[in-house]
């Protein structure tokens, strides 16, 4: 083979020679008439690339566009970096946040002296429309810390300048987009001209950013009001400013200071006087409140929740019991398959909801019920003689994936049952432009508790977590609005204490790993935190413990 020629194998087995030092872009623009969705970024021999990046040995390339999770974040990345642009453009004497999801979008807010107006959101999507149509290049540059810092200063970004003092590299990856630079926690798009799904809505006092997703690859998803959520992150945002903790800068310098163990302990007690306050609200409506139902995607802290809701319902003077939904699964001939044949737990179809519901039923009526255990091993499930008669006295604690479904006890009046939606909606963000995703604290708090307690490496945890999320976009979070309380189980300071639990097992995930993108990209946002080494300030019964061992309820 001539030395100016190298071979590229793609992802369906074809293999090609091309001239030595063709980008990855040129590549993309052939084979992007075998995608239905744009092309945008690459893996080339594992690792991810951005398109614009040239190839100059025999490599494995695959293609990734809007039906992969790597290629929605590129995407949505993108799209954010335009946004910051258009509204600098347009107002340049207001600073744009990105603060967090909302309703399948992105929330952000344009802070200045007056309030953002509908007019002043449609000029911002005119000037988003113009920077996409002439399809302007995305450039990346490496440049000393020094010379960013004077970059974000100009920008009149303190936030950034003072994130800087915590990065252990000397160098720097610039974004540019005409004449604006900006550095981003992930990869970009090489041109403009590749995002043209794209809506946005003035959501006041913000907007929201709408993109495709993986379940709306072809189109932009429509936006879904959820205004119990966003009361929840507004409420949290309110919290943070009163703390003085607002991005991961100001969370290191509360850790060199030392000031962090007085915050950890404020943090607590404000979880602590949540939990509280619901446990008043239940109480006050004991005569008709009999089951407590608790859902919340993986990893949210949902069974310590539940013990130390418990806790405080008995403090009130209630003896609150608790019934597993686990126990209530079909047996395993009759469970529900996924499109790949694998048994499907997190379907609804999954649990005897019959079965269930007439013993919802019969217990709050007084009777006595035999109630079952599910045998794991077999599959099956077993009566070992646990009777159970409830009192008006005894609420009924059911967590699982499907309480917030009233489909699960669709049988019980609604008066009859108080439902809670718990995740870690965090507000804390790495700087104005880079926000910390709920998703990436639960995977770090699964990794950890999966190898603590399930003998789960950091590899098998990732292999099953796309399943998991689909289960949750179709079980759980359309049923978020559903609940009667939301409960934010997000401390602001747990990464900086998860990071030396979750960093040796991410380190083991080897190079030929088709997981190993997202092992390098968690291990490069962990590089933000500082480490809290001092664990004694963290209370037994946190959140926290339910994954760094340490909790009064583990058994």
């Amino acid at each position: 083979m001539d030395n100016k020629q190298i071979i590229i194998t793609f992802s369906n087995g074809v293999k090609k020679q091309y001239p030595r030092g063709i980008s990855l872009l040129e590549l993309s623009q052939e084979k992007q008439p075998l995608h239905e969705t744009p092309i945008v970024a690459a893996k080339a021999n594992g690792d991810l690339k951005e398109l614009f990046n040239k190839l100059y040995e025999d490599t494995h390339v695959r293609f990734l566009d809007l039906k992969t999770t790597d290629g929605i974040r590129i995407y949505q990345r993108s799209l954010a970096f335009i946004l910051i642009k258009a509204a600098r453009d347009l107002f340049p004497d207001r600073q744009l946040s990105v603060e967090h999801s909302l309703g399948g979008g992105l929330y952000c807010e344009l802070h200045g002296k007056k309030n953002l107006t509908k007019d002043e959101v449609n000029q911002i999507k005119q000037r988003m429309q113009e920077i996409i149509d002439e399809n302007l290049p995305i450039s990346k540059k490496e440049i000393d810390i020094k010379e960013a810092k004077e970059i974000f200063r100009r920008n009149r970004e303190p936030e950034k300048v003072n994130l800087m003092r915590y990065r252990r590299e000397n160098k720097l990856n610039m974004y540019t987009l005409e004449d604006y630079n900006n550095y981003f926690y992930g990869y970009m798009v090489p041109s403009t001209g590749l995002l043209q799904l794209f809506d946005l809505k003035f959501y006041l006092p913000g907007i929201v950013l709408l993109s495709p997703t993986i379940n709306s690859s072809k189109k932009c998803i429509e936006f879904k009001e959820q205004k119990k959520l966003f009361s929840v992150y507004r409420e949290y945002e309110k919290w943070g400013r009163i703390l003085e903790v607002s991005d991961v800068a100001i969370l290191n310098e509360s850790i060199e200071v030392e000031k962090i163990t007085d915050l950890i302990r404020v943090a607590e007690a404000n979880h602590e006087k949540k939990i509280s306050k619901i446990a008043d609200e239940i109480y006050q409506q004991r005569d008709r409140t009999r089951v407590i139902l608790i859902a919340g995607p993986s990893s949210s802290g949902k069974t310590t929740f539940a013990h130390r809701l418990s806790t405080h319902l008995k403090v009130n003077g209630l003896k609150p019991i608790e019934i597993s939904l686990d126990d209530y699964f079909v047996n395993r001939e009759f469970t529900p398959k996924d499109e790949n044949g694998e048994y499907d737990f997190e379907n609804i179809e999954a649990i005897d909801i019959e079965l269930f519901n007439e013993h919802l039923l019969n217990l709050i009526q007084g009777e006595e019920v035999e109630i079952p255990t599910f045998n794991f091993v077999t599959g099956q499930r077993e009566y070992r003689g646990r009777i159970l008669r409830v009192t008006k006295d005894n609420p009924i604690i059911v967590e699982g994936i499907h309480g917030l479904n009233e489909r699960l006890t669709g049988d019980i009046p609604k008066d009859n049952k108080y439902k809670i939606y718990i995740s870690p909606l965090t507000q804390l963000n790495v700087d104005q432009h880079n926000r910390i995703h709920t998703t990436d604290i639960r995977l770090i708090r699964r990794m950890i508790r999966d190898s603590k307690y399930r003998n789960y490496n950091a590899l098998s945890t990732l292999q099953r977590w796309q399943s998991v999320r689909r289960g949750e976009e179709k079980y759980i979070f359309p049923y978020q609005e559903e609940a009667d309380r939301m409960f934010n189980s997000a401390l602001f300071y747990e990464l900086s204490v998860l990071k030396k639990y979750v960093e040796p097992l991410l380190l083991e995930i080897p190079h030929d790993s088709e997981y190993y993108s997202e092992a390098k990209r968690l291990l490069k946002f962990l590089k933000y935190f500082l480490s809290i080494e001092d664990e004694s300030s963290i209370l037994q019964n946190s959140i926290l413990r339910e994954f760094i061992g340490g909790n009064i309820y583990h058994s």
